[in-house]
């Protein structure tokens, strides 16, 4: 996953990825706003998250604010793998 938030860039492994959101293996502040930029087999796939909680020294999770209209069939074909569902977003 690549993200930048604030000036600052990075790319972090995902955990726990669901329609709402995911967690991500870094720390921003609560309420920041993250950009999000899934390069996955489905294709690119962009958001905007905000961090709701932050767990020091493990990650933060993320509610996803916005997907882009495009984007939004591959976000669901994502979820949808990686957890073996068929349900729609």
């Amino acid at each position: 996953m690549y993200w930048c938030s604030e000036g600052l860039e990075d790319t972090s492994p995902v955990r726990d990825l669901s329609v709402g959101g995911l967690f991500l293996e870094v720390t921003r502040a609560l309420g920041t706003t993250i950009k999000l930029e899934f390069l996955v087999q489905e294709g690119a796939i962009r958001a905007e998250a905000v961090v709701r909680y932050v767990r020091p020294g493990s990650g933060m999770g993320l509610k996803f604010t916005s997907v882009h209209r495009e984007d939004a069939p591959r976000l669901t074909a994502l979820v949808n793998r990686s957890t073996g569902s068929t349900n729609n977003l």
